[in-house]
């Protein structure tokens, strides 16, 4: 199995007010087109884990690996690159500009990148729409659309660079059972057809029975 991400030994503190061990010795690896999912109670450390996975935070102890290669101790530049090109995000909240179009929001990342011209990044955004369903909302405004839709395209602004991995901060927690449902279908198909790796936070436990495995968190540790 092709090894995407993988956390060994992962400590990490919070020093203020008072130290306190926030992650405790976690370690585990994602394979390549797995779908796995973090559940625990608020407060054990998950969404924690998933800022040091995404290498938003870089103050912690042990070692992370992405697509094999050691991205501790890397520049934050560096970081930033890594984390734009591999990793896509899809939170709770869609954070998509008011002021842009469904297609500029999606195209963002991309332009950010700067590998491809303004065409092929259009071309691609359009693709990412077609393949979740809402091309047809492409020119509207990304504020004049439904809420399952606006996850819809947060999902799609995540896939425009074809990351390594997807992570999801409770992606369906801002939505209701029929809305989560589709992003659920969208992110298994994404895992079967397009080989993807997925590792999303949820509290939501039908959501996660449904994943290929769920790694339980308590108190800063894989329980």
């Amino acid at each position: 199995m092709q090894e995407i991400i993988r956390a060994s030994h992962i400590t990490k503190f919070f020093r203020k007010p008072v130290e306190v061990k926030v992650l405790d010795d976690v370690s585990f690896q994602i394979n390549k087109g797995e779908f796995v999912s973090i559940m625990g109670k608020s407060g054990c450390g998950k969404s924690t884990l998933l800022y040091i996975l995404s290498t938003m935070d870089t103050d912690y102890e042990g070692e992370l690996f992405l697509d094999s290669e050691l991205i501790t101790g890397q520049r934050h530049e560096e970081l930033a690159r890594i984390r734009n090109e591999k990793i896509g995000f899809v939170f709770q909240f869609h954070y998509l500009l008011p002021e842009f179009t469904v297609l500029e929001n999606v195209t963002l990342p991309a332009k950010k990148l700067g590998i491809k011209s303004k065409q092929e990044i259009e071309h691609d955004a359009i693709e990412k729409l077609k393949l979740l369903g809402i091309d047809d909302q492409a020119k509207k405004l990304s504020s004049r659309i439904s809420g399952g839709q606006k996850q819809r395209v947060a999902i799609a602004r995540a896939l425009i660079n074809n990351p390594s991995i997807i992570m999801g901060d409770e992606p369906t927690g801002n939505l209701d059972s029929k809305n989560a449902d589709i992003v659920f279908d969208i992110f298994k198909d994404l895992s079967i057809s397009q080989n993807l790796s997925l590792l999303v936070v949820t509290h939501d436990e039908d959501f996660a029975k449904r994943t290929d495995r769920i790694i339980h968190m308590g108190d800063g540790k894989i329980i």
